[in-house]
């Protein structure tokens, strides 16, 4: 990898999904899921600053801010604050705006794992290639079973040994047809991960979704630095449209290229896949952490959070605590957790 790419760091989700630890000023990507570093923390060590990459910029909302900053401790990084929500366009498009037009800007999640690094590397080397000849570059996932909860992205013609024109993208399948695409092969995972040069990125929002990127253009111009910090200015910015940057940009643009890999990729989007991926596990596929009792239990997540748990004759069940707050749920449920979050307030 040659050319140094600008890593630009998605951190405003609120991860209801897994309350209640996630909640607030504690969101999923700050929080330590796997292993002892927080997901942004890990976010941040994939592409470190030097020969391949440039120190990052971080894209949070005003309340995560002072987290922001605490978890990134030695490393140099920029701020760009959203004043409020307004979907991932909007947020891109921030980024875009304030970024010199031939800069390679790689988009990324802050609350994913991938458990194989250098496979990333060598997937975004054969996505810078193709951003500096103007495509818009998406990175698919190998799938390795008929996921019903995750967007699909349909290979078109092959384009090198980089990667693929973009057929189509198909919305979260029902199992039939997740089944039927995973058979079929050609067809991968959407993550959520992209890379491209500034100024296609521009020209593509100019054509396709105008008034979220001049809503953000004029949030950067008026926007104020606080250190290394720049606020978007919230009237100009409070104009954009909220759309997600696959609706407003990907899927009607003509030239958009993914490039499939497989890296050990999870958006750990449920306690599910927290069990899944938990390192320690006992003999009994039980993971836990804190103090906790199990007897007779098999398959089972707990986290105590400075309560004791006991648990005997329990199997696939999720035990999460909060300081008051106690999730008990089975784990082939762990979905429903955002409309539990929802509800409980």
């Amino acid at each position: 990898m040659s050319t140094e790419i600008q890593p630009i760091i998605l951190c405003g989700g609120a991860g209801t999904r897994l309350w209640p630890e996630s909640r607030g000023d504690r969101a999923k990507q700050f929080l330590p899921l796997t292993g002892s570093e927080s997901l942004f923390r890990q976010t941040v060590a994939r592409t470190p600053a030097g020969a391949h990459f440039t120190p990052p910029v971080i894209l949070c909302g005003t309340g995560h801010v002072a987290t922001v900053r605490d978890q990134m401790g030695d490393h140099e990084a920029a701020l760009l604050v959203e004043p409020m929500p307004r979907n991932t366009a909007a947020a891109i498009a921030l980024a875009v705006a304030r970024a010199d037009a031939d800069s390679l800007l790689l988009v990324m999640p802050s609350d994913h794992i991938i458990a194989d690094v250098p496979a990333f590397h060598a997937a975004i080397a054969k996505g810078a290639h193709l951003a500096q000849q103007d495509w818009l570059v998406t990175f698919g996932i190998a799938p390795d079973r008929p996921e019903t909860g995750f967007g699909y992205i349909a290979s078109g013609a092959a384009l090198g040994d980089d990667g693929f024109a973009v057929a189509r993208f198909v919305e979260k399948p029902p199992l039939a047809e997740a089944e039927h695409m995973l058979a079929a092969g050609g067809y991968s995972w959407n993550a959520g991960i992209f890379l491209f040069r500034a100024g296609r990125m521009r020209d593509a929002m100019l054509t396709h979704c105008r008034a979220i990127f001049e809503a953000a253009d004029r949030a950067v111009a008026a926007g104020r630095y606080d250190g290394d910090a720049l606020y978007a200015d919230a009237d100009a910015f409070a104009a954009a449209p909220s759309d997600s940057i696959d609706y407003a940009v990907m899927e009607k643009d003509d030239r958009v290229a993914v490039v499939p890999v497989a890296m050990g990729w999870s958006d750990l989007g449920s306690w599910q896949a927290v069990h899944a991926l938990a390192g320690g596990k006992d003999a009994d596929g039980n993971a836990v952490s804190g103090d906790a009792f199990l007897h007779d239990s098999h398959g089972n997540l707990v986290r105590a959070g400075g309560k004791r748990v006991s648990l005997v004759g329990m199997e696939g069940v999720a035990v999460i605590v909060d300081g008051d707050d106690i999730l008990v749920m089975p784990l082939d449920r762990s979905q429903d957790v955002r409309a539990a979050a929802k509800v409980r307030g």
